[in-house]
C-alpha cells in the first residue's frame, strides 16, 4: 500500500523520470505536489500498470494534484553532461515548473543532484512506495510516450509509436543497420541482438 507522504512537516512533491534505458528520445522528469490526504487504490508505479490506465492516472492526477509540471532533456544534452546528470535535470526544470514551490522533495531511486536549498530524500523504489512519486512517474511516463509516438511518423521504421526508444532486438537491428536518426543518443552503444534473446530481456528493456 503506498503512502501519502515522507514527512508531515513541509510542502512535499513527488519527482520521477522515464526514459533513462532508451536508445533515442529525451529523458522525462516530472514533479507533483498532491493533498495531503490523498488516496486512490489504483495508483501505483508506472512500470505495473497498463497504458489504459496510466492515462487515466494521469487526468485524476493532473485534476487533483495541487501543482504538476513536466519537463525533459533531450538526446543532445543527454550526449553532452550523460543520462544521469540529464535525468537530475528533467527534474530540476520540473520543480521549477511547479506553480507552488515545495519545501521538500522525495526522489525516486538512490542518488539526486540538490536542488536549490530545497531538502531531499532518495528512495530506492519510490514509485512503488509514495503516491506524489508515483504519480510524477505516470505523468513523465505518459508525456514521453506521447512525444515519442509523433517522432515516431517522421521515422516510421524504427518503430517508436510500439518501442518508445527502448533498446528491443528490432530497435538495435534497425539502428546497426540504418544508423541514427537525429533523436537517437550517440553515446548509447548499440550491440547486435544475441541469436537466443530471452522474453525477460525484452520486458526489462521496456522498463523504466
Amino acid at each position: 500500500m503506498l503512502l501519502a507522504r515522507y514527512q508531515h512537516d513541509f510542502i512535499e512533491a513527488g519527482c520521477d523520470e522515464a526514459g533513462r534505458g532508451c536508445l533515442a528520445g529525451p529523458v522525462f522528469a516530472a514533479a507533483v505536489i498532491l493533498p495531503r490526504d490523498f488516496d486512490h487504490n489504483l495508483l501505483n508505479d508506472s512500470k505495473q500498470l497498463t497504458e489504459d490506465v496510466r492515462y487515466q492516472l494521469r487526468t485524476e492526477i493532473e485534476a487533483r494534484a495541487i501543482a504538476h509540471a513536466v519537463a525533459w532533456c533531450d538526446n543532445c544534452e543527454i550526449d553532452e553532461i550523460n543520462i544521469l546528470n540529464a535525468s537530475f535535470l528533467a527534474m530540476h526544470r520540473a520543480i521549477d515548473k511547479l506553480l507552488c514551490i515545495p519545501q521538500f522533495l522525495i526522489i525516486d531511486g538512490n542518488r539526486f543532484n540538490k536542488y536549490s536549498d530545497i531538502p531531499h530524500q532518495c528512495i530506492v523504489e519510490g514509485d512503488a512506495k509514495y503516491f506524489s512519486i508515483a504519480a510524477a512517474s505516470i505523468l513523465a511516463k505518459t508525456y514521453r510516450d506521447d512525444y515519442m509516438k509523433q517522432i515516431a511518423l517522421e521515422h516510421p521504421e524504427y518503430n517508436w509509436h510500439s518501442n518508445k526508444g527502448y533498446p528491443t532486438i528490432d530497435h538495435r537491428k534497425m539502428v546497426l543497420q540504418r544508423g541514427h536518426t537525429p533523436y537517437h543518443r550517440k553515446t548509447f552503444k548499440v550491440t547486435e541482438p544475441p541469436a537466443r534473446f530471452a522474453a525477460t530481456e525484452v520486458a526489462d528493456s521496456l522498463a523504466d
